[in-house]
C-alpha cells in the first residue's frame, strides 16, 4: 500500500491532481484508513492508465466515462477497445506530425552548419546528401 504522497512522488504528480482523481471518481475502490488515502497496486495501474489516455490527448470526462465503462463489466469490452484504437490512431497521426517536424529541424541544423563552413547559402541545395534530401522532402509532404 502507498500513501498519497508515494504515489505522487512515483508518478510526479501533485498530490493535488491525486485528490482531483480522487474527488472525480476515478479510484473507486480506493481503501481509506483513518482518513488517509491508501493506494494498491491496482490503483497504480488505473493511474498508469488514466495517464496514458491523459496524454493521448483524453480528457478527464472521457476518461470518467471510461472508468465507468470498466466497472460495468464485459458487456464494455468493445466500447474500451474503440476507444483505445481511436486513441491509437490519434497519438499515431501526432507522431507522424513530430516526425516532419524532427526532419525539417535536422535539415535546418545541417543547412546551417553548411552555411557556416561555406560562409554562404549559395551552394547548399546543389549538396544535399540523400539522407537530408529525405528529411526535407519529408518534412515538406
Amino acid at each position: 500500500m502507498y500513501t498519497i504522497g508515494q504515489v505522487s512522488e512515483l508518478f510526479r504528480l501533485p498530490v493535488s491532481t491525486l485528490r482531483y482523481y480522487d474527488k472525480e471518481g476515478l479510484f473507486p475502490g480506493l481503501e481509506r484508513v483513518s482518513g488517509i488515502r491508501k493506494f494498491s497496486e491496482k490503483e497504480l495501474e488505473t493511474l498508469r492508465v488514466i495517464e496514458c489516455l491523459k496524454k493521448s490527448g483524453l480528457e478527464i470526462r472521457d476518461i470518467k466515462q471510461f472508468m465507468e465503462w470498466c466497472s460495468q463489466g464485459k458487456e464494455t469490452y468493445a466500447q474500451r477497445r474503440s476507444l483505445f484504437l481511436k486513441r491509437k490512431a490519434a497519438v499515431e497521426r501526432e507522431m507522424e506530425q513530430l516526425a516532419k517536424t524532427l526532419d525539417m529541424l535536422c535539415y535546418k541544423c545541417w543547412y546551417y552548419e553548411q552555411a557556416i563552413k561555406d560562409g554562404s547559402e549559395d551552394r547548399i541545395q546543389e549538396m544535399l546528401p540523400e539522407e537530408i534530401q529525405k528529411m526535407y522532402d519529408h518534412a515538406h509532404e
